[in-house]
């Protein structure tokens, strides 16, 4: 998984922006966002859950952030992904550890 520090980002258009797929990630992230959102987004390791996500075995598509994203226990408030049913991963964080 990925560790502490800086996230980087690409911006994709006013209103996307790409966590480039890197070490041992399976996906890129992308975030849905624009530049006032994203300074908020930044003040919290929300963006890093978004790439830590993009780890998960499985995975299908990108590890996905809506514009709501802000600091989960796992999967970041407002994140979003999509994962195998054979080769993928059922994760608590994704849906909420209070669903029962």
């Amino acid at each position: 998984m990925a560790g502490e520090g800086s996230v980087r980002l690409e911006k994709i258009d006013n209103y996307r922006w790409r966590i480039p797929r890197e070490g041992g990630m399976r996906t890129d992230g992308i975030v849905y966002a624009d530049e006032r959102m994203m300074g908020e987004i930044r003040k919290d390791q929300s963006l890093l859950q978004v790439k830590n996500v993009a780890f998960l075995p499985g995975i299908v598509g990108h590890s996905l952030a809506m514009p709501d994203i802000h600091w989960g226990y796992g999967f970041p408030i407002g994140g979003v992904a999509a994962f195998s049913e054979e080769e993928g991963v059922v994760s608590p964080g994704g849906v909420g550890y209070d669903i029962n």
